[in-house]
């Protein structure tokens, strides 16, 4: 899929499958985000999913769409069709929601660029598949049940694939990876607010690595 004003992701290329984990940055001063990105994508991590919880959210969003080469840089928290406008026009890649409603769904279906919307339940991952939708956030996977939930759904609904996001760390990452229906996971470790404030570019790029290098 592709949008006038941001490239897509690369062609016949799932956001799932672009790396086995999925940065979720909170970036509170959009001059981190150039340098940022650029310590993830040089650890291997090249999708990078930037919340929209900060006034910073869509400076650092742009900044990364122009200024690094080879990141895929997509927003997250998207709530409304508005924030799916928003970040689109910033150059946003991809779109990551918590959970959807029917407008927020046909916003992203009609942006142009990937998305993956968030569900918790058996019944909200149905919906979407018969919406025409296959690939979708599992939020908040820790407490919505974890890699058993997930396990569960895979024998009767195996067209969905998921990023589940919430609560994983380094630690359990392998355990969600290593399910059948899992693309990649979401997690912010590789981008911890002290190696943030610090600048600390060195480590990010070290702790991405280390990511990368948990697909199975």
């Amino acid at each position: 899929m592709t949008s006038a004003s941001a490239p897509a992701a690369p062609p016949d290329v799932s956001v799932l499958d672009l790396a086995p984990v999925l940065p979720v940055v909170v970036l509170h001063d959009a001059a981190d985000a150039v340098p940022l990105a650029r310590a993830l994508v040089a650890g291997g991590l090249p999708a990078i999913e930037v919340t929209l919880r900060t006034p910073a959210a869509l400076a650092s969003i742009r900044a990364m769409a122009t200024e690094v080469p080879g990141a895929v840089v997509g927003a997250g928290t998207v709530l409304s069709p508005r924030h799916v406008r928003d970040t689109v026009e910033a150059g946003a890649r991809f779109l990551v929601s918590p959970g959807w409603t029917e407008a927020l769904l046909e916003a992203m279906k009609a942006s142009g660029v990937p998305f993956l919307p968030g569900v918790s339940t058996t019944s909200e991952v149905v919906a979407l598949l018969e919406r025409g939708v296959t690939e979708m956030k599992f939020f908040p996977a820790e407490a919505a049940g974890g890699t058993d939930y997930l396990r569960a759904l895979s024998a009767p609904l195996p067209r969905a694939r998921f990023c589940p996001t919430g609560g994983i760390s380094a630690g359990s990452a392998p355990s969600y990876l290593s399910l059948p229906n899992v693309g990649c996971v979401g997690g912010s470790w590789m981008v911890p607010g002290d190696a943030v404030a610090a600048k600390d570019w060195d480590r990010v790029a070290r702790l991405a690595a280390e990511a990368a290098a948990l697909a199975p």
